[in-house]
């Protein structure tokens, strides 16, 4: 981990202070959304096992490490916004995290790239990913369980847009 590198999940801390402290396995976080924004953490910084160690047991599948390796060569995360918790907390045994995660996916380019064997691509088109998740804690550890997607988030006119620009939303996707 980086040194003062800002925490990708979106919280005004250091990678070190915020998430980076469970994604390295110094620490299990202490809630679902403490586990949902270091799973956020870990695509973005294409931690592999780390997402499979914060699986929850029953919903592992063979081959999901080949799987999450080949969807992050491709994916890009970039920007995460927590829309709503319940329960989740250290003295809860379940809870929901409702959020919008945006993502690109790398497009390669055409002509001479691939003739030269690199792997330039273009700026990716950004995408949302709306889910309300949910976890469960076991012997003091949160997992992640499963998901519902939900259709792309709106954001009212005048509120930040989805995408993280920092722009209204009316101004940039609306």
């Amino acid at each position: 981990m980086v040194d003062g590198k800002p925490c990708p999940c979106g919280q005004k801390a250091t990678l070190e202070d915020c998430c980076g402290r469970y994604v390295t396995g110094d620490q299990w976080a202490p809630t679902a959304e403490a586990l949902m924004r270091s799973r956020f953490t870990a695509y973005a910084l294409g931690q592999v096992d780390y997402l499979l160690d914060t699986l929850h047991s029953s919903q592992r599948q063979r081959g999901e490490k080949l799987q999450l390796q080949r969807s992050l060569k491709q994916t890009r995360w970039l920007h995460l916004q927590v829309l709503q918790t319940e329960a989740g907390q250290p003295e809860d045994e379940r809870g929901i995290v409702e959020f919008v995660a945006v993502y690109g996916l790398a497009k390669p380019m055409a002509g001479m790239a691939g003739l030269l064997g690199t792997a330039r691509t273009e700026t990716p088109q950004l995408a949302q990913m709306h889910e309300r998740s949910r976890f469960v804690q076991e012997e003091g550890r949160w997992f992640y369980v499963d998901g519902d997607q939900l259709p792309d988030y709106k954001p009212q006119r005048n509120q930040p847009c989805w995408c993280g620009s920092g722009t209204k939303f009316k101004q940039c996707h609306g």
